[in-house]
C-alpha cells in the first residue's frame, strides 16, 4: 500500500497496488500541473478529504474533473465525470514518496497533438 498526500495533508490518497508505469503528458493542462500520472479503475484509490477539502476543474471535452486541494492547491487526481463501469481514475504521483516516483517507468505521452506515446511515433 502506498500512501501520499497533498502538501498540507488535507487530502490523502492510498493506491490499491504498486504502479509499474506512469505517464508524463504534454497536453495544455498537464504541461502546467506536471505529473507523472498513474491510472487505476475508478473507485479503487482510497481518497480521504475529498470532496470536503477539494475543488475541481473541468475543461475541454468535459469528460473528467481535475481535483486539487482547496488549502495548498496541489493537484491530487482526476476523476471521470461519467463514472461508467471500468472507468479510469488518474492519480498525480507527485504526491507520493520520491522513492516510489523513481521506481516507476515514466512514458511520455503526446496529449497535445498525436494522442500517442512518443516511443510509438515514427522518427
Amino acid at each position: 500500500m502506498h500512501q501520499g498526500s497533498c502538501h498540507c495533508g488535507a487530502v490523502k490518497l492510498t493506491l490499491p497496488s504498486t504502479p509499474e508505469v506512469a505517464t508524463s503528458c504534454n497536453c495544455s493542462l498537464c504541461r502546467r500541473i506536471g505529473g507523472p500520472w498513474v491510472y487505476f479503475e475508478f473507485g479503487t484509490v482510497r481518497i480521504e478529504g475529498h470532496p470536503e477539502n477539494t475543488t475541481g476543474y473541468v475543461q475541454g471535452d468535459k469528460t473528467l474533473r481535475t481535483i486539487r486541494c482547496r488549502t495548498c492547491g496541489c493537484v491530487t487526481h482526476w476523476e471521470p465525470i461519467d463514472a461508467a463501469p471500468g472507468a479510469r481514475h488518474g492519480v498525480h504521483l507527485g504526491n507520493f514518496d520520491p522513492e516510489l516516483i523513481a521506481a516507476v517507468k515514466v512514458r511520455r505521452f503526446d496529449g497535445a497533438n498525436s494522442w500517442k506515446f512518443f516511443d510509438e511515433l515514427p522518427e
